[in-house]
């Protein structure tokens, strides 16, 4: 079966207005919307390094017991959080966790080549 929805659970934690920490959550697989759609937010515009930001809010599917994911709870997350989340997103939504076999013309030795990550960064 093909999964769709990867558990995670945050290095460090969101803490929220009341003091709560949430860490455990699920992201989804990315549609081509959510990669298409942000683009045209302003903040993107304004701002390309947002695009991370809305991303992964609409991606992020549940965290914790926060009601909704929204652009604010990702732009609160510690960077080391934030890493983790752009490092996931590449992982489930990359073929062959963007590893491909390549074997050299020259010497007939093959090794692993890693491809750059999509989503923007």
């Amino acid at each position: 079966m093909f999964q769709t929805e990867f558990e995670f659970t945050l290095p460090c934690g969101f803490v929220d207005a009341d003091g709560s920490m949430h860490r455990d959550g699920v992201m989804r697989r990315a549609t081509a919307a959510d990669e298409i759609l942000p683009l045209r937010d302003v903040r993107v515009k304004n701002n390309p390094a947002y695009l991370v930001v809305i991303l992964l809010s609409r991606v992020v599917t549940r965290l914790g017991s926060l009601p909704q994911i929204t652009p604010k709870v990702i732009e609160n997350l510690y960077a080391t959080d934030l890493a983790y989340l752009q490092n996931l997103y590449n992982e489930i939504n990359q073929l062959d966790n963007g590893r491909s076999a390549i074997t050299c013309p020259h010497c007939e030795q093959s090794f692993e080549l890693e491809v750059p990550a999509l989503g923007g960064y």
